[in-house]
């Protein structure tokens, strides 16, 4: 059985009520090939796709960052984005919910289908799709000037979302980042004032009381010490059971604690995917056991 990769007529919460014109992106020029290897996508049925991408081409103005990426993201697992600095990473998990395109200059064709329906569409509303599929950057970044309680409730306020009560959000989000205990008696005081592995988990609770379906991590423990990183991994654990998560990461092992499938990057193709034992033990590529074993990059 083949994963669909069309959009379907129906987007699902994601389409404008009536057709909008976005922003012109630059054209990107000629399209190169890429050599990157044919990946089993028949071996997922669709039911297990998430976010299915096909052929997908990025870039700023005439440079091609993203050279024909086509991969599964799979349902309720853990999917890492590994490789060298500069291969697209970032640039890839972006595209995942459209935050790339913010960028002056920046393209992106291809398919990006989230539950069938390709994102990438002109019909569908960036900002809806912002809100299915959730994003924390690599830096902590609590808003400076509201407190703990009012950076959960940002995003909702800001969408004028939200079914119960503040009160009764801030504490399911912070218990499901666990960071309820170690906040609940100061959650007026700035986001700030929190120590970096508490920043990064109360942005995580931010973008889960938006309740996304996915939720894109991208080196979120780069700027963490080991201890912080532990419990950001500890959480991730936990998270897998609700949501997609995937994670791009430069610690393979990281990679290989969390994830359930790795996804290899090199110089903007895609150069192995599978199960992240077999490929971190038993890669099919040269370059990525090259790469794994610190042979480059």
């Amino acid at each position: 059985m083949t994963i669909q990769t069309q959009a379907q007529p129906s987007a699902k919460g994601l389409a404008t009520p009536k057709p909008r014109s976005p922003q012109k992106l630059d054209s990107p020029g000629p399209m190169r090939v890429s050599s990157q290897p044919s990946i089993p996508l028949a071996n997922y049925v669709a039911t297990e796709c998430k976010v299915q991408v096909s052929n997908l081409h990025a870039g700023f103005g005439k440079s091609e960052i993203l050279q024909g990426i086509t991969l599964p993201i799979l349902a309720k697992q853990v999917t890492a984005i590994i490789g060298p600095s500069g291969c697209g990473k970032s640039t890839f998990i972006r595209c995942l919910n459209r935050m790339h395109e913010v960028v002056p200059n920046a393209w992106a064709q291809g398919t990006v289908a989230l539950d069938g329906v390709n994102i990438l569409e002109r019909r569908v509303d960036p900002v809806l799709v912002r809100r299915r599929i959730g994003m924390v950057f690599q830096k902590p970044n609590p808003f400076p000037t509201m407190s703990v309680r009012d950076n959960v409730l940002a995003g909702l306020r800001l969408n004028s979302l939200g079914s119960e009560s503040a009160d009764d959000t801030v504490e399911r989000r912070l218990r499901q980042v666990a960071l309820w205990d170690e906040v609940k008696d100061g959650l007026g005081r700035s986001g700030m004032s929190l120590s970096g592995g508490q920043q990064q988990r109360l942005c995580i609770a931010r973008a889960l009381a938006m309740e996304p379906e996915v939720l894109l991590m991208d080196e979120p423990c780069s700027a963490l010490d080991p201890i912080a990183t532990a419990r950001v991994e500890e959480l991730i654990h936990g998270l897998r059971k609700e949501y997609t998560i995937a994670i791009v990461t430069h610690n393979m092992q990281q990679a290989a604690r969390v994830a359930d499938t790795t996804a290899f990057f090199y110089m903007g193709t895609l150069v192995e995917y599978g199960d992240t034992d077999t490929l971190f033990t038993r890669p099919k590529e040269r370059r990525t056991e090259e790469y794994i074993t610190g042979r480059f990059g």
